[in-house]
């Protein structure tokens, strides 16, 4: 009779572990995405400033009106990142292949150390874009496997969005096989 109190208190007790375990894990992966997502909205904020000071030297320089003006829609209206990121995306591509067309804007110093600024800004938007896809990346397996999607339903756990179609793809074809 011991013995099966004793079988019962070690399953009970390995089931607490794995369940910590799990949700520990849980809560680990959103504490990053949360700290990611806040770098993420940082380095957007820092692009759009940096785009807002290039669009007046171009302006000037190539003698047109309108340069860059979905800029002045990005602050007006409430945006989540993954939308900023690819009208800033849009915008910093469109400034790139203006300074291709008018090689005369490269020799203006403050346009030059504006755009050391900004290509130093993508890298880390980059990173910190990639920093938060793998944490998703993370988090999602979790959400998907068993035993850890008992826990995630549990705690009402969703799986997160990517910021590029190339990591969804990749998970796709993890969770497939």
């Amino acid at each position: 009779m011991i013995e099966i109190i004793l079988g019962i208190i070690v399953i009970v007790s390995l089931l607490l572990i794995l369940i910590v375990v799990f949700n520990n894990k849980f809560k680990f992966a959103l504490i990053k995405i949360d700290k990611a997502e806040e770098d993420i909205e940082l380095y957007l904020d820092k692009k759009r400033e940096l785009l807002d000071k290039v669009r007046p030297i171009v302006k000037e320089e190539v003698k047109v009106e309108n340069f860059l003006e979905e800029l002045n829609d990005s602050k007006e209206q409430s945006y989540n990142n993954f939308q900023l990121h690819d009208l800033l995306k849009n915008s910093y591509n469109e400034l790139f292949k203006t300074l291709d067309d008018n090689e005369k804007l490269l020799k203006s110093e403050t346009l030059v150390k504006i755009l050391e600024d900004l290509n130093d800004n993508e890298e880390n938007i980059i990173g910190a874009i990639k920093y938060y896809n793998d944490t998703v990346v993370e988090l999602n397996r979790l959400v998907v496997s068993f035993p850890s999607s008992t826990i995630a339903f549990f705690s009402r756990c969703k799986e997160k969005a990517f910021y590029n179609n190339e990591k969804r793809e990749i998970f796709e074809i993890l969770n497939n096989k």
